[in-house]
């Protein structure tokens, strides 16, 4: 039998052994003897686990809902009424793959009521779905996402910032906001006469590095998001110089989204600043100017692993005081 400490209510079927202390399991339930189950989990009524699942510490689940094979829900994920999980992505009757595809929610997750999650996808740490979305592609850390498909409306905690206006042509930009983790949005100088705009950089004045390389990021789908990522050493500097974008930085422990939506706007981003661009327009062009030049092993591209770094860099910086 579970735990003494599990509460079961008589209408449940519990045939897993694996069931952490303090999880309460609702009636007509129903978990299946391979289901392993953690601490403090609220099962509510009418919900199916199957064999092959995984589920965390503290973890709710609402009513109606089926977790097949191939789930893994990590702690402290809620997950709302008839939300629907699958695993395959070409199902048939009485024809079974030799694996189901792995869906994995990461830690602090929530996933809205009758929101549909495709197969094989992971729904990033303390991302939310809305009600009804359907999720047909990988949900970013902290991302809100809603609708059908599944797009990026915002980033959990993440407030707008305020854009800077412009000083005269020929100032640096006195205009400039601090924001997360060191990064600066920028008012770059603008000139206008009968022949057109025409609005610049200068180094130190705008950017506090020397640009060694620099790339363009155009003709970016919408739906696309790009970005995912920290560098160890490297500095940039974004420009949209057409079109808009929205940039959402995170240093760890605070998040910003920043419109970019005028050649007179730029960003900072020093290193150790978790970066992502989403919202794309068709006619989008994104320009960023970058301190060095390019080195794989400069980047972070696990959300996870940046804030252990981040969190260690923070452990060291206390022990020093």
């Amino acid at each position: 039998m579970p735990d003494e400490e599990v509460k079961i209510h008589p209408n449940a079927i519990v045939e897993s052994k694996k069931i952490g202390a303090g999880t309460r399991i609702w009636a007509f339930a129903h978990i299946l003897p391979g289901a392993v189950i953690g601490k403090d989990a609220n099962i509510c009524d009418h919900v199916f686990i199957e064999n092959d699942v995984v589920i965390g510490d503290r973890v709710t689940i609402k009513c109606g809902v089926q977790i097949w094979d191939g789930v893994r829900i990590e702690d402290d994920v809620f997950i709302g009424p008839n939300a629907t999980f699958t695993n395959d992505l070409f199902p048939r009757s009485k024809r079974y793959p030799e694996k189901f595809l792995e869906t994995i929610v990461r830690k602090g997750a929530s996933i809205g009521a009758n929101a549909t999650i495709l197969p094989g996808l992971t729904i990033g740490r303390n991302a939310m779905v809305g009600a009804g979305a359907v999720v047909t592609m990988d949900v970013p850390p902290n991302a809100i996402v809603v609708g059908n498909p599944a797009r990026i409306k915002g980033y959990d905690s993440a407030e707008v910032q305020p854009l800077p206006r412009g000083p005269a042509a020929t100032a640096p930009a006195e205009g400039s906001v601090e924001t997360v983790g060191g990064a600066r949005i920028v008012s770059l100088p603008e000139v206008v006469d009968l022949r057109g705009t025409l609005s610049f950089g200068q180094v130190a004045d705008h950017l506090p590095f020397v640009p060694r390389r620099y790339f363009i990021v155009y003709d970016v789908p919408s739906k696309e998001v790009r970005g995912e990522h920290a560098h160890r050493k490297l500095e940039q500097f974004l420009v949209c110089v057409k079109g808009k974008v929205n940039l959402m930085l995170d240093d760890g422990h605070a998040r910003a989204v920043v419109n970019l939506d005028s050649p007179k706007i730029g960003v900072y981003i020093p290193p150790m600043v978790w970066g992502v661009q989403y919202g794309y327009t068709e006619d989008a062009v994104l320009l960023v100017l970058a301190s060095d030049k390019y080195d794989a092993d400069d980047y972070i591209r696990d959300y996870d692993e940046f804030l252990r770094i981040k969190n260690a860099q923070s452990d060291n910086y206390g022990r020093e005081e």
